[in-house]
């Protein structure tokens, strides 16, 4: 049998597409009903590994952890990592298949990081793979939720789209519109979106989700009441602006430089004194979300920073992941961060590298594969020798650091030769200085809380760790708050008859659709 579906589309990118999505995942599993969430194509350097090692967006990982199940590569099919502002790094399925340009992804031809050539026309290539493993998940769920890319009325890009209006035509798929009116605007942007596309494309637009609303909402009903005059589509829900809900963002590089890693508020410190960490802003950020886990810890402070200066006052630094590691070598150099961290280092002064920081961190990078510059100096910090091999290692490790369980994930193409230190995880220590490939070891409570009483004793500062955090315990919490969202604020009924009987017939065409 058959399972139902939606497609969740913004307006525009960062609509809110993602945390809906899993909102209406969260509300559906609560129902007892088995649901799936699902995206074609992904852009993001923010990745996640699945228990079989296969290397899909963070944020189908989080929205399959809505829906309460094991997310996996189905979810989320192809996923392209930038490299460059005009290049990506093309993942089919789990694994990179090779490298290439906007251009070539979208119309023309690029070559594969082995040699082999990838052509374009994404229909051909990639639409029968999306496809089928939307189909494979229809087959297995009661529903599944598809989450859009940018807005379905990207004109020049609809002949090859995968992951907006081309699955929802395939599949037949119902499509609810996200706007996000704190932009202001959202009116304009539900008719413009519904008035750029295609007679059969608008036939399957049912209509619009407002998000991030503040106010009352009796003053904006008026303007609902015109929309649906002028598309003949109605309004779903509005849902109220709500604080501390940005997890998972797929685009580190638009939140590399805010002040805080969270909005919410959290609990005063247990002890005498604050932990401030600093985050290095490298180019090509990968997998910022790393320090979630200590954003979410009492009395820990995260800003992120790309100035030498900012690191005076910084009880750890964090060098995080990186698409670009030689890239990210000559920013911290360019900036002065680099000597910083060196200066850091010789006083004792805590700093934690990982992934492509870690590498960053070591004595040489031989790059013959990412930047393919050659023979690079790193930071000389830690005794680590890194060699960039094409196969890349995607893993799921478990083991033990500072006495405490820790599991972890590992995404990346370098092979570090390790050559001293004290262990630590898969990299290394020496004095305050940490390094590890690991992502997400910082979820382990108890490998968190001793992390932190090593970084507190060497920063000298009289912070105490929470006995009781628990940031998974926290991530169900925020994932119920989405799922809540939903319940209190849109018509689930309404959403629940599309999910099963698709648009209703007979919408109205609203010109003058796609040139």
């Amino acid at each position: 049998m058959r399972g139902g579906g939606l497609l969740v589309a913004g307006t525009t990118s960062d609509a809110g597409k993602s945390v809906v999505t899993a909102g209406i995942c969260r509300w559906l599993v609560r129902q007892g009903i088995k649901v799936a969430p699902f995206k074609g194509q992904n852009m993001s350097l923010n990745s996640f590994v699945t228990r079989e090692g296969a290397e899909i967006g963070r944020a189908q990982a989080m929205q399959a952890q809505a829906a309460r199940v094991e997310p996996t590569a189905l979810m989320n099919p192809v996923l392209l990592k930038p490299g460059s502002d005009r290049s990506s790094q093309v993942v089919l399925m789990g694994r990179p298949v090779g490298e290439m340009s906007a251009r070539g992804f979208f119309g023309g031809a690029g070559e594969a990081s082995s040699g082999k050539r990838l052509h374009g026309g994404r229909q051909k290539t990639l639409f029968e793979p999306v496809m089928a493993c939307l189909e494979e998940l229809r087959g297995t769920y009661d529903a599944v939720i598809c989450e859009g890319a940018g807005s379905p009325a990207e004109i020049n890009l609809r002949r090859t789209d995968i992951v907006n209006m081309g699955i929802a035509r395939a599949a037949k798929l119902p499509v609810v519109v996200v706007g996000d009116i704190d932009r202001g605007g959202v009116f304009a942007q539900f008719f413009g979106t519904t008035a750029l596309l295609s007679p059969e494309d608008q036939s399957l637009v049912a209509g619009y989700l407002v998000n991030k609303f503040r106010g009352d909402v009796t003053l904006l009903e008026p303007g609902l009441d015109m929309l649906h005059g002028l598309t003949g589509r109605r309004t779903f829900g509005v849902l109220p602006y709500a604080h501390g809900l940005g997890i998972d963002e797929e685009d580190g590089l638009r939140v590399s430089l805010r002040g805080t890693v969270r909005e919410s508020v959290v609990a005063p410190p247990v002890g005498e004194d604050v932990l401030r960490i600093a985050v290095c802003a490298v180019p090509l950020m990968s997998n910022f979300t790393d320090v979630d886990a200590l954003a979410a810890e009492p009395g820990v402070v995260v800003r992120f920073v790309d100035r030498a200066e900012e690191l005076v006052d910084a009880d750890l630094v964090v060098v995080p992941g990186t698409r670009g590691t030689v890239k990210a070598l000559a920013w911290l150099r360019e900036r002065g961060l680099a000597d910083a961290l060196v200066r850091r280092a010789a006083e004792g002064r805590p700093v934690l590298g990982i992934c492509g920081g870690f590498q960053a961190l070591g004595e040489r990078i031989e790059d013959e594969v990412e930047s393919r510059a050659g023979v690079v100096d790193g930071l000389g910090l830690l005794p680590v020798r890194v060699r960039f091999g094409v196969e890349k290692t995607l893993a799921r490790p478990v083991g033990e650091a500072l006495g405490e369980r820790v599991e972890g994930y590992e995404i990346h193409h370098g092979v570090a030769d390790v050559l001293g230190g004290e262990p630590f995880l898969d990299g290394c220590r020496v004095g305050s200085v940490w390094g590890t490939h690991w992502h997400g070891s910082l979820e382990s409570d108890g490998f968190r809380r001793a992390f932190l009483r090593e970084v507190a004793a060497a920063a000298g500062r009289r912070f105490v760790p929470a006995p009781d955090t628990s940031f998974g315990t926290l991530r169900e919490e925020q994932l119920d708050r989405l799922g809540d969202l939903i319940e209190e604020h849109a018509d689930t009924d309404a959403l629940l008859r599309l999910i099963e009987e698709g648009a209703p017939a007979g919408l109205p065409f609203v010109p003058p659709g796609a040139p």
